[in-house]
């Protein structure tokens, strides 16, 4: 039976639409991204409500989950880059109006996030010897150690939300992940008082507690997430769950292919600001608490151009499903303007209001405040200055994942990122003794040469042949 399927008209097919005008574009891309530039925030608040519950434990358990979340975290990066492959290949299934690839990308995603997870956990179980052999302090590594054991169980759902989400945000149904996220926040917040303190009746677990919360967090949200997938008129002809079981190996290894580059790109970006904050480390407590303020607000104002840019490979990737090269390049540059645009906002908001912003984090009534107060306004100056260039670079790197082009930006971010961005941090920090300046500085090289490069390839696509697979 032909693989080609056609859309049945209704409420999916208006969207299939090309924009006519750069308007149109304009707010089509505004309408799909703002439920989930939300939703990122409401991501964040997640590990925010972990934080500060944690934090009224006392200082040691902080300590203990900051550095069990540390450790986790690039593997759950690597394993949403990987799934989130599912994004881009749903959006041109839906613009070549293939139901039946959809269903089996969809498919092959939940059994991608199913394997990744089955991979990491037993890595990342090894906690204990791992943390006893970088030095970590044996207290700490213990009740790391403990929360680890619980939370790794949450790959499974995380990941499988993912792929449920990839879905929906392809067919422009973003509002749902949005109430879902913000749901999930409230029950987390609710779980972790009653299980970290023993409230309601329950035991004190304490930092289990937390743990506990986190995976229970992201069942109830895979939950409604997959309810509302199967139930809803406009996702239950899919039937993703029919013969679940089936394999489809060439979308499995093609997820694969598009998706570990994905991952190792945010992969090494994170890992990017994480040596960075070692390297902060290394020259003092006022250094680190003025490059958490300004990494705060920097993350904040970041999460604009990455709901763009999920919104730019939805959008780029219908658009490549139906062979409409005028409509790849209205979605790619529309949100590209939207991204900058945003940020070039937030590159005026730090320069100028940058005292403001800061005293929201340390009390500048606190003498003991002074010097990392100094600090923090000047390290969101250069932050303000790399914004520009971080939405680009974001922006762009999403937009060519809706072209599936993936393996480029991955080398590119490791080059620009690793080989460029960290050296120059290394050498302005302590070779030229621009201490935390020179630091920021060099993550502002890193993400500008990335940009240049990742925004340069989208506007060449058509000469690199990054258009060849158009129908």
């Amino acid at each position: 039976m032909s693989e080609q399927v056609t859309v049945a008209s209704g409420a999916t097919a208006p969207a299939l639409r090309p924009a006519s005008t750069w308007a149109d574009e304009l707010r089509a891309t505004f309408t799909l991204a703002w439920p989930l530039v939300v939703a990122q925030v409401a991501q964040n608040a997640l590990t925010a409500t972990d934080v500060i519950m944690t934090g009224w434990l006392g200082p040691e358990f902080l300590a203990a989950g900051t550095l069990a979340t540390t450790f986790l975290m690039p593997f759950l990066v690597l394993g949403f880059g990987i799934v989130g492959a599912v994004a881009p290949l749903v959006a041109q299934a839906r613009g070549a109006r293939n139901i039946k690839a959809v269903r089996r990308v969809v498919r092959q995603g939940l059994w991608a996030g199913i394997a990744v997870a089955a991979a990491l956990i037993p890595l990342l179980l090894q906690i204990k010897p791992i943390f006893t052999a970088l030095g970590q302090d044996p207290d700490a590594t213990i009740l790391a150690e403990q929360y680890v054991q619980i939370a790794v169980w949450m790959l499974f759902p995380a990941l499988a939300i993912v792929a449920l989400r990839s879905l929906l945000s392809a067919f422009d149904d973003t509002r749902i992940i949005l109430w879902i996220t913000l749901g999930g926040v409230v029950f987390n917040a609710a779980v972790n008082y009653a299980l970290i303190f023993g409230n309601f009746g329950l035991p004190r677990l304490e930092l289990r507690g937390s743990a506990i919360a986190t995976v229970l967090t992201n069942v109830v949200m895979f939950g409604l997430m997959l309810t509302y997938v199967l139930r809803h008129r406009r996702f239950k002809r899919f039937n993703l769950m029919i013969r679940f079981w089936k394999p489809d190996w060439p979308r499995f290894r093609q997820i694969f292919r598009i998706g570990t580059p994905i991952g190792l790109t945010v992969l090494s970006e994170v890992g990017l600001f994480t040596a960075a904050a070692l390297l902060m480390g290394l020259l003092g407590t006022d250094e680190v608490a003025a490059h958490a303020v300004a990494l705060q607000c920097a993350s904040m104002a970041f999460m604009v151009p990455l709901g763009l840019g999920i919104a730019a490979t939805v959008r780029v990737g219908t658009a490549y499903g139906r062979g409409d090269a005028e409509g790849v390049r209205k979605a790619g540059w529309t949100a590209f303007v939207l991204g900058t645009g945003f940020m070039t906002l937030t590159c005026v908001l730090f320069l100028t209001m940058g005292p403001l912003i800061v005293s929201g984090f340390l009390d500048p009534r606190s003498a003991a405040n002074t010097n990392a107060l100094g600090l923090a306004v000047t390290f969101l100056a250069v932050a303000g200055l790399f914004q520009i260039v971080d939405g680009a670079q974001v922006v762009a790197a999403h937009a060519l994942r809706g072209l599936s082009d993936t393996t480029v930006p991955m080398i590119t971010a490791i080059i620009g990122y690793w080989l460029i961005g960290l050296p120059v941090a290394y050498v302005m920090g302590f070779v030229l003794q621009w201490r935390g300046v020179g630091i920021w500085l060099g993550l502002a090289a890193g993400l500008g040469i990335v940009a240049v490069v990742l925004v340069a390839r989208f506007a060449m696509r058509q000469r690199l042949g990054l258009m060849r697979g158009l129908t």
